[in-house]
């Protein structure tokens, strides 16, 4: 039996926003912003914790540096990935959708043959998973919780219509931010930490606004740093990557450059990459071969959504079209993130493993954050993964797979 829908008034917001933009400016609501220039966007750092991040469209300034380390070095630095088989994972982005992703995770430890993944990285949704995911089955019971647990009144406060347009989104995040902070603890960071100094890396990629690129976050790298501001860093950037445009307030992430102070804004690491796991342009195979990689590495694509849309009647409406036509763009953007990721690894002889939501199911949320809706989707991940999880071994097209 399938549940009503109520769509969420995002795009609606964002038209009508658009319409009185130039009336609202100036009476905006919002705290003031430095922005770092764009003259000064290669050289900033997060104070006290250098290299905190890189572009994730572009090969990390250091990579040739990484490279003239011995394999004797290497082995002493990164004993959990040196001459080991490599697992990677790369979680995407999809919002309540996330519940399957989570599911999969659990059932998957269920079937008894879950890997350690050498590199975990999280978009959006996949940065709230992401972490737990990295330190194992331990944290099973987390991702279910924040899963199957929390509806859409529990994790944001809807503003009015007025607060709206005269700030920066249709919502108030702190309820979301504050179970960030719950979950996201001393503990966590310090087992996180414990994981980076093996070799092991996880990485969140958010969006940066003003340069409208994506950044990926080393969160090991912060966690390790000792900086007092590491902790609340890590909380800012996986609420930042989780934070839809418009509909959740940006988060503004203070950096130096030039001894001075600035702040970048950071939104949803889906409105640059749905799916991230390495830049197009690293030498991943060379990666490998300098770490005595045992045997081909695995990747592993767990996309938090369907990829085809279904049929819909579309209205002759403003609205409605708009709306499909941003709906159908971002799916194009979706397959787009998978198909650069497969191509990447077809180049760099990985194996490529996909898995996705089946178009069976048919259930609909009534809201956006709907726990009966979010329970059944991790349930299926769950079955499905505990029996054996048939991964697709080649995106929808490519017809040399499932």
């Amino acid at each position: 039996m399938s549940i009503k829908t109520v769509h969420y008034p995002l795009l609606k917001i964002c038209l009508f926003c658009s319409c009185l933009a130039i009336i609202t400016t100036g009476c905006s609501s919002v705290p003031q912003r430095n922005p770092l220039p764009e003259a000064l966007s290669e050289q900033a750092e997060i104070p006290g914790i250098p290299r905190a991040r890189y572009w994730a469209d572009a090969v990390p300034p250091e990579t040739e540096a990484w490279f003239k380390f011995s394999r004797d070095a290497l082995k002493v630095r990164y004993p959990a990935v040196y001459g080991k088989q490599h697992n990677y994972l790369a979680i995407s982005g999809g919002g309540a959708r996330g519940a399957y992703g989570a599911g999969l995770l659990n059932g998957w430890t269920a079937a008894g043959d879950r890997p350690e993944f050498t590199i975990v990285t999280g978009v959006s949704t996949g940065a709230l998973i992401a972490p737990f995911a990295f330190l194992g089955p331990d944290y099973d019971h987390v991702i279910k919780q924040i899963y199957t647990s929390y509806s859409t009144k529990d994790l944001v406060t809807q503003r009015g219509s007025l607060e709206t347009l005269l700030g920066d989104a249709a919502t108030d995040s702190t309820p979301l931010r504050q179970k960030i902070a719950h979950y996201m603890d001393e503990k966590v960071m310090h087992a996180i930490a414990a994981e980076y100094r093996k070799g092991r890396i996880l990485d969140i990629v958010t969006t940066n606004l003003d340069a409208s690129r994506p950044v990926s976050w080393d969160i090991g790298l912060i966690a390790a740093s000792g900086s007092t501001d590491a902790l609340q860093l890590i909380r800012d950037i996986m609420l930042a990557s989780a934070s839809i445009p418009a509909a959740f307030p940006p988060v503004m992430i203070i950096v130096e450059a030039n001894g001075q102070l600035y702040d970048e804004l950071h939104v949803d690491g889906g409105a640059t990459s749905v799916l991230h796991l390495y830049p197009i342009g690293l030498d991943f195979k060379r990666l490998v071969d300098h770490l005595d990689v045992k045997g081909t590495p695995n990747v592993y694509v767990i996309r938090n959504g369907k990829l085809q849309k279904k049929w819909k009647t579309v209205e002759r409406s403003t609205i409605p079209i708009a709306t499909r036509s941003l709906h159908s763009a971002m799916s194009s953007i979706v397959k787009g993130d998978i198909y650069r990721i497969y191509l990447a690894i077809q180049r760099d002889g990985l194996n490529y493993h996909l898995a996705y939501i089946p178009e069976s199911f048919d259930v609909i949320a009534n809201e956006p954050f709907d726990t009966e809706y979010m329970t059944r989707l991790y349930n299926l991940g769950f079955e499905k993964a505990k029996n054996g999880y048939e991964w697709h071994r080649t995106p929808p097209g490519f017809d040399t797979g499932k």
